[in-house]
């Protein structure tokens, strides 16, 4: 399988961990999924602080955070076949540059596939008050539209649902290993609540090849694939978290999926394998 990389800006190459194994990318990645192709919209390469993390101890943290960070990004997806543009979530910021770069405009995306709507997930779909995607479809699970409808902290997500309410799109996921509708073409989503409420993951098939983009399953790769036991401040509910963690990576470790994250660090994609020597897993990135 064939990687097309476009170089857009420079990364410095991350320090490998334990449990996470970096190579050297680039801010726009494609790779292709059957008759689809799948690109990485990267926003930001950073570091996270060992304070985001809930359920450490000293030992943890001396291990896969020796120097009290660890490598962290922000991604969103398109999702591209006979001429059919999709985005799985939306960024915040730097999303039509990066479909720009990509020679996509923002009246040719037909469809958002929503994991969850934190902002830097949906912060792209908005600009002064107005829709930025103008014939997408939006789909969004029930359980996350009912939680965003009412919050405190809600504001963000009820202007995305007004601006875009005569495209919005709400569903119920199926559960993860069971059978489910396609949502859109080739795109099945699954619930991993806990994150959000309504958190979900989508399961990209085009034959025999397949790829999980799993949202904000994890947000610091270098101590939670060793350790998925380990949560983060921005979960809803940490232990619904774990819990749905867990049991994805035990899904693509048995079925040996390719995963895509919205904040793995560098181009996002890679594969999962069980780790013997941590008793965790163990993520290299393609």
């Amino acid at each position: 399988m064939k990687n097309c990389l476009i170089l857009l800006v420079s990364i410095t190459t991350l320090v490998n961990l334990p449990g996470l194994n970096l190579a050297q990318n680039s801010a726009l990645f494609s790779r292709k999924v059957g008759q689809y192709t799948v690109t990485t919209l990267t926003e930001s390469q950073g570091q996270g602080n060992k304070s985001l993390l809930i359920g450490t101890t000293p030992e943890i943290l001396e291990r896969y955070a020796p120097e009290g960070t660890f490598p962290n990004a922000t991604h969103a997806y398109l999702v591209q076949s006979q001429g059919r543009n999709v985005l799985i979530d939306a960024g915040m910021g730097k999303l039509t540059t990066n479909l720009e770069a990509a020679k996509i405009k923002p009246e040719q995306i037909d469809g958002i596939l929503l994991t969850h709507c934190h902002g830097d997930h949906i912060g792209g779909m908005m600009k002064n008050e107005t829709a930025v995607f103008p014939n997408a479809h939006v789909y969004l699970s029930q359980k996350e539209y009912e939680y965003w409808k009412t919050s405190t902290r809600g504001d963000q997500a009820r202007k995305v649902f007004e601006a875009y309410k005569d495209r919005l799109h709400i569903f119920e996921p199926a559960t993860l290993g069971g059978s489910a509708d396609p949502i859109i073409p080739g795109l099945k989503a699954f619930a991993a609540y806990g994150h959000t409420p309504g958190h979900i993951v989508y399961l990209l098939e085009s034959g025999p090849e397949k790829l999980l983009i799993w949202g904000d399953l994890t947000h610091a790769m270098a101590v939670q694939m060793p350790c998925p036991q380990v949560a983060l401040t921005y979960d809803v509910d940490p232990s619904e978290a774990i819990k749905s963690r867990k049991a994805v990576l035990e899904y693509v470790v048995k079925n040996k999926l390719p995963v895509a994250g919205m904040h793995i660090p560098l181009n996002g994609m890679g594969k999962v394998e069980n780790d013997p020597a941590t008793g965790g897993y163990r993520f290299t990135a393609f």
